[in-house]
């Protein structure tokens, strides 16, 4: 923690402000390690305080040791975060733009009385960018969750089943095998519901013969993995066997082009210029994959408009697919690290062929 909270000092000088103030609970988590869900913290140049109420005193000075516990108590955040600032006669406060609601920005203007509000937009996020070695063994251990959980349904995927049913069945294994829960609300999409790229499952029961896309993730102390597997129900025919080889051709192409020193926008175009020479590009909208950690989105985001230079810790999705109204679609999604010299994959569950279930 703090060499997190060091890093964070260091933009100090650069954005002009004597302290931060943090609400974003993935960012008050990140620094502090405090799980509670109410509580801000205040990263002065030379004091941190973890700000929270009577219900998180002892778990406050459990979980941040590092941290000077400041009881929340008759008076409100503003009040309470005034008087510290007055005491240690700071002036200048940065706080998180791009989380505080517009309602909490006015508040905080109104009670902190000569204190100059600065507004900052991913400072804390500009560092969690690059997971360390025990982020990257968390997401690991979140990625291993959902690929034994995903195995254990598949004698489950057959006719007659709900995709609701399966949705259950995949959160209950990931639970069972020490999720905290589901990294999202997943998608479970079939038939002619599969061209949905975020069709979350629903009462539809599966038929013989159809495209069944499953993108779902597990939540392992804090962080997120994110899975896609397009499987079909019985047997395939000619078009579907052939989407699928072309979206695996791109998703493949996408994880190669990543490595150190690759711009986000350069694995886009790797993963979506195959689509394309193949003469889909319209069919597939959406960008190539995102970052993840505490949140199941996070930067880099892997566009053709994100110019983000890729470096070793970083952690990304590939997933280009391919979206037919009215016929189906098709999805693949790795969970991968950036390394010195390329990648590594982490997600396990195969891919090479279309599964037939």
């Amino acid at each position: 923690m703090q060499g997190r909270i060091s890093k964070l000092r260091q933009i100090f000088d650069t954005d002009e402000i004597d302290a931060f103030y943090i609400m974003n609970p993935e960012n008050r988590y990140y620094l502090s390690g405090f799980t509670g869900s109410t509580g801000a913290l205040l990263l002065t140049r030379e004091q941190s305080y973890l700000l929270t109420d009577f219900r998180y005193l002892s778990q406050a000075a459990g979980e941040s040791p590092s941290y000077q516990i400041v009881e929340v108590a008759a008076e409100t955040y503003g009040a309470v975060l005034l008087r510290i600032l007055q005491e240690k006669k700071i002036s200048r406060l940065g706080v998180e733009g791009d989380h505080l609601t517009y309602n909490q920005y006015v508040e905080l203007s109104r009670v902190c009385t000569g204190i100059k509000l600065k507004p900052l937009i991913d400072r804390v996020e500009g560092i969690r960018i690059l997971k360390d070695r025990s982020e990257i063994e968390l997401i690991e251990k979140a990625v291993s969750i959902a690929d034994q959980a995903f195995a254990q349904i598949l004698p489950l995927i057959k006719q007659g089943v709900t995709e609701q049913e399966l949705a259950l069945e995949l959160e209950y294994n990931m639970r069972r095998l020490g999720a905290s829960g589901p990294a999202f609300k997943f998608i479970v999409a079939s038939g002619v519901r599969s061209a949905l790229p975020h069709g979350v499952a629903s009462s539809k029961t599966i038929a013989g013969g159809e495209l069944v896309t499953f993108d779902f993730g597990a939540v392992y102390q804090g962080y997120h993995s994110d899975i896609t597997r397009t499987v079909v129900v019985d047997s395939f025919n000619q078009r579907q066997q052939e989407i699928y080889q072309i979206v695996l051709a791109a998703q493949m192409n996408g994880v190669a082009a990543v490595k150190a020193g690759a711009t986000a926008a350069e694995v886009d175009y790797a993963a979506r210029s195959v689509i394309e020479e193949k003469g889909y590009g319209k069919y597939f909208g959406h960008s190539t994959g995102h970052g993840l950690g505490l949140n199941i989105h996070e930067n880099p985001r892997l566009s053709i408009k994100d110019k983000t230079i890729l470096a070793p810790g970083m952690v990304v999705t590939i997933e280009p697919g391919i979206y037919i109204e009215d016929w189906g679609g098709v999805r693949i999604e790795d969970t991968v690290l950036v390394e010195k010299s390329g990648c590594r994959v982490l997600t396990g569950t195969p891919k090479k062929e279309l599964l037939v279930l």
